[in-house]
């Protein structure tokens, strides 16, 4: 169990497995982020038909889904020569 003394306190942290749930749906400015792009260059890709988009019915708001992202960065991987 991991202790730290503070002024002579003893603080014990909580056992337990950490495992927080991962966000899924990034917006257009948090998927360019992600990908090191501007959001314009991520509607290019979008445009292109590159990278799906999840929609709403009814509303104008579009997400990626981070499989997505990461599915463009495994396809678009190279070797420098």
């Amino acid at each position: 169990m991991a202790k730290q003394i503070q002024t002579g306190i003893e603080i014990q942290k909580p056992q337990g497995i950490h495992n927080p749930v991962r966000k899924r749906l990034f917006t257009l400015k948090e998927s360019g982020n992600y990908l090191g792009r501007s959001e314009w260059g991520m509607r290019d890709l979008i445009w292109k038909q590159i990278i799906p988009v999840v929609k709403q019915p009814g509303s104008r708001k579009i997400y990626i889904d981070i499989t997505d992202l990461d599915g463009f960065i495994e396809k678009n991987k190279s070797v420098y020569h």
